[in-house]
């Protein structure tokens, strides 16, 4: 008997998905050149450093950026790092919370429609595309082949940032059918779900023995994580959307998924959550993967303090250079491979800042960033990870990686070490002034939703704020914390 090509029944989500189907010519990317006017201007007089980085950094970016081959009917300009024939979901996701605050410049966040366009039936999305021909690298049921569920979190980021409200209508159905996907091919039997190093994008880790090719029947602790998180912020577009039903059902999934997080992840000796093997034994390291459970600030509750505890640590996350992938008091921790990567480090932040940890955020990211620096100065380029023992590359790092790395002199810089932050639907902008300096420091032409702008800039004594759309804005320091509504004009604010 001849044997038939299996097709996967079908996810009727799918069928609302926009991005299927449209491929083809994509938005023509300006010059750089003719760029930069467009992007925010950060103003450190006492850091020239991080100032020059930042502009390198987009620099790089813009000539990294990649118009799909026609060939692959791929909808969307992309960045492509390393020069490799293939598209990262993971690397897209993360580049896309940097390159959004160029988005009056170009749309940066459609490169994530390239998966959208590629969904299967089934509602799978490949963590891997061929851009030569726009196809999946893997199998959707090899181990290694699905993405990560880190989309949902970029596109509610983007939303509240931008307040681009027609796009979180438009990836709605194709996050939720890929959810549901992964939660019938990824989770076990008792709700935990799986993943692998390769998958996971922590192929460095040592965590789960022999797991960067294979799950180890593990139920992998960041995998369930962003189930959760996922969850939660489907749960709020569908509440957005109008979608209550959908928003009750989503409910209860991240309500149950939260439990068994708590239940049976949390290490009660070494006060930490790690991923568990199928006999209910603890990984013997902690990862810096577990604060992705930071992004649910409900879930870890009155275990915060402890769980917070080694990244105040030198021995553990709080490095030469913080923060590791592994905490240096595991026992696997290799300073060779257990390096800092950008996005590790930026979703800490993010998670931070979910938790109101706004002065911890602080301090590890200006550290990361001085870190950074100094490996710039000598190098005059950006790695995709650095060593967390020395001022210096990671073994085998790639140079010129913007990438992900991009993160660090751009939105780290713009969002955690000058400390603004936009909440766009709701008109509100935060101003954390935590920078120890006296000069005044801000940021000039700073987006604001879909065309407002604004020059932020001030000392410790008086900030002026310079607009074209009103808002309401809240500055807050370790001394103080004031809100005022701001018309469109300039307005000078005194903070003594």
């Amino acid at each position: 008997m001849k044997q038939q090509d299996y097709d996967p029944p079908g996810q009727p989500l799918v069928a609302q998905n926009p991005f299927r189907g449209h491929g083809g010519k994509p938005q023509v990317a300006p010059l750089w050149a003719e760029s930069r006017q467009q992007l925010p201007e950060p103003v450190l007089p006492e850091q020239p450093h991080w100032v020059e980085m930042y502009w390198r950094a987009w620099e790089i970016a813009w000539t990294n950026l990649r118009r799909p081959r026609g060939s692959s009917q791929l909808p969307a300009y992309y960045l492509n790092p390393d020069g490799n024939p293939h598209l990262s979901l993971w690397e897209t996701a993360f580049t896309t919370q940097f390159t959004l605050y160029g988005r009056r410049a170009f749309p940066f966040i459609t490169a994530l429609d390239n998966f959208y366009a590629r969904q299967r039936d089934d509602g799978f999305i490949a963590g891997l595309l061929n851009t030569e021909t726009g196809q999946p690298l893997l199998h959707p049921f090899d181990p290694n082949g699905a993405a990560p569920q880190v989309m949902a979190w970029v596109e509610w980021r983007y939303f509240r940032i931008s307040g681009d409200d027609g796009r979180l209508a438009q990836v709605f159905w194709p996050l939720l059918a890929y959810h549901r996907w992964q939660q019938a091919n990824r989770s076990w039997p008792d709700g935990f779900y799986w993943a692998t190093g390769f998958s996971s994008g922590h192929f460095d880790l040592a965590r789960i023995p022999e797991g960067v090719y294979h799950h180890r029947h593990w139920a992998w602790l960041d995998a369930t994580a962003q189930a959760t998180v996922t969850c939660l912020l489907l749960n709020q577009m569908a509440l957005q959307l109008g979608q209550t039903e959908l928003a009750e059902s989503l409910a209860l999934e991240r309500a149950r998924l939260q439990e068994l997080i708590n239940g049976r992840l949390w290490h009660k000796e070494l006060n930490y959550y790690q991923d568990v093997d199928r006999d209910g034994r603890f990984s013997p390291v902690k990862a810096l993967a577990a604060y992705w459970l930071l992004l649910d600030k409900e879930l870890v509750g009155d275990r915060l303090a402890d769980f917070l505890r080694p990244l105040r640590d030198e021995a553990a996350f709080r490095r030469f250079h913080p923060m590791p992938s592994l905490s240096a008091d595991s026992p696997n921790y290799d300073p060779d491979q257990s390096g800092v990567w950008s996005p590790l480090n930026y979703l800490v932040m993010k998670g931070l800042r979910g938790v109101e940890q706004f002065a911890l955020a602080h301090s590890l990211a200006v550290r990361h960033l001085e870190q950074v620096s100094e490996v710039y100065q000598h190098t005059d380029t950006f790695w995709d990870y650095y060593a967390a023992e020395t001022a210096a590359p990671g073994p085998d790092a790639q140079p010129d990686y913007i990438g992900w790395t991009g993160l660090t002199p751009i939105a780290m810089l713009l969002e955690d070490v000058i400390g603004l932050y936009v909440d766009w639907p709701l008109r509100r902008v935060t101003w954390d002034r935590r920078l120890a300096t006296t000069a005044p420091y801000g940021v000039r032409c700073f987006p604001l939703g879909p065309e407002g702008t604004a020059d932020l800039l001030g000392d410790d004594q008086q900030i002026t704020v310079t607009t074209d759309v009103p808002f309401t804005l809240t500055v807050r320091d370790e001394e103080l914390s004031l809100q005022t509504a701001l018309p469109a004009g300039t307005t000078t604010l005194d903070l003594r």
